[in-house]
Order: structure tokens, then C-alpha cells, then sequence
């Protein structure tokens, strides 16, 4: 059973079509009485996550993640700026423009700041303990997005340039890269995840260099030009009943309230 948002995005549907091309059953999520019908089937998600967090008690599930640290954790040769995981407090004070983003939900809109003021301080999903990713501003010409399922990339697209919505085909650089990159970091990542990644611009540098752009809750992500079917496999695999969690997985479990 592949349980969906009430909010019928385009990728939504796609998989939605792909579910039922397999002989799976869908749903839409209509509030409580859906929940209730549902109870004790086996039960996959797709969605966002603050609706997430108050079905996947009732329906037994386990939502993968990344952790919060994975993306500061990795090399500066995999990403190609400086990263760090902190505080919306912290951010308050920064006194430099920065790229701030919460670590996977969009509690906080991801935006360049001019400076920690410019940052909100008040809000229904915000505190000042919420967590943050504070990164340099990079420019990316193109970013991909990869579905990745046990190490292995098995589908994926272009999505942007020049920070405008490009939907096209997944390049031989965008794959070799996360090749590179899940051959040395993909045990810290959970079996199924997203993987955003671009090519950097810089003034200074004549030759376009590959990095990370962020990993993502692949059941709360777009799938763009990826092959559907391959990203519902991912999704089945990171927002599923909790009974079938690979060991490896469960420190990627997404706390539920």
C-alpha cells in the first residue's frame, strides 16, 4: 500500500502510477479516518514530513534520513564549500552572508542571507534550538538529482540551472561523481536516499567542478526527469513499515510526534 499526501504534486501521480502498474494499492491521506482504515496493514509513504511525523505512530512506519551532520561531515573535496551544522541562534549572530537551510524539512526557507538579522526568529516549526546547515554561497550551473538504493544510483535527472527549474536527462559527470562519492561516504547515508549534486561556478576557475548539493528524503522529493518506477523503489525502501527496517538502517529513523 503506498499512502500519499493529500497535496497531488506531479510526482505524486507518477507514483502513484507506477504503484498501481506493479498491483500495488494507493491511498490518500484525508485525515484521521484514513489513518484508522489503515491501521495494521503494511504501509509506505509518500509526502511531506510534517504529516509524516503524525501517521508514522499510528501506521507503524520507519522514515529514513540522513543524519543532520552527514552533509558538514564530508571532505571539502565532496563539496567544495565550507559547511557547518549549528543553531537558528547561532545563525542570529552571523555578521556575513550565508546559505542557510534547515538539514532535510522546510521549516525555514533555504535562502543566501545577507547576515544572521536577516534570518526569522519567530515561527510555528521554528525555535532558537532549531538546527541549521550555515554554508558559503556557491553558484551551481547545473544540479542533478540522484535516487540511490544501496549504494548504487538506479535512476535520476537534471532538475536545475543557474538555480531555475530545468527538468532534463542525468549526465555521465553527474553520475561518475556520486559514483565517487557513494564509493567513500554512502555507509553514512541510509539505503534509500536522494542525492542532490551540482556542478560549481567559479570566476576563478576555468574548469567546472563537481560537489554536493544536499541529500534528501527521497520520499519527499521530486522525481523531475527520473524514471519513476525506480524512484518508487527507493521510496518503498525508506518510508516502510517498520517491522521489514534493515538493521543498517534504523540510525536513520526519523523521530515521530
Amino acid at each position: 500500500m503506498l499512502l500519499t499526501s493529500a497535496q497531488a504534486t506531479s510526482t505524486t501521480v507518477l507514483l502513484a502510477e507506477a504503484a498501481a502498474a506493479r498491483g500495488l494499492e494507493t491511498a490518500v491521506l484525508a485525515g484521521p479516518a484514513t489513518v484508522d482504515r489503515l491501521a495494521g496493514r503494511a504501509v509506505h509513504w509518500y509526502g511531506g514530513p510534517f504529516a509524516a511525523a503524525r501517521v508514522a505512530g499510528p501506521l507503524g512506519l520507519a522514515l529514513l534520513e540522513p543524519a543532520d551532520d552527514w552533509l558538514p561531515g564530508l571532505p571539502e573535496e565532496f563539496t567544495g564549500r565550507r559547511i557547518e551544522l549549528t543553531t537558528l541562534s547561532e545563525a542570529w549572530t552571523l555578521t556575513r552572508p550565508a546559505f542557510v537551510k534547515p538539514p532535510a524539512d522546510k521549516s525555514l526557507p533555504p535562502a543566501v542571507y545577507p547576515d544572521g538579522s536577516r534570518l526569522p526568529r519567530h515561527g510555528e516549526r521554528i525555535g532558537p534550538d532549531t538546527p541549521v546547515l550555515v554554508s558559503d554561497p556557491v553558484t551551481f550551473g547545473a544540479e542533478y538529482r540522484l535516487f540511490v538504493l544501496d549504494g548504487e544510483v538506479v535512476t535520476g535527472s537534471r532538475y536545475a540551472r543557474f538555480g531555475r527549474l530545468d527538468p532534463g536527462p542525468l549526465t555521465p559527470g553527474a553520475a561518475a561523481f556520486a559514483d565517487r562519492l557513494l564509493a567513500a561516504a554512502g555507509a553514512s547515508l541510509p539505503s534509500g536516499v536522494a542525492l542532490d549534486v551540482g556542478q560549481l561556478l567559479d570566476p576563478y576557475d576555468p574548469v567546472a567542478r563537481w560537489a554536493v548539493v544536499e541529500a534528501n528524503l527521497p520520499w519527499f522529493a521530486h522525481c523531475y526527469a527520473a524514471d519513476p518506477a525506480r524512484v518508487l523503489d527507493v521510496v518503498l525502501r525508506a518510508a516502510g513499515p517498520a517491522a521489514a527496517l534493515r538493521p543498517a538502517d534504523h540510525r536513520f529513523v526519523r523521530a515521530s510526534g
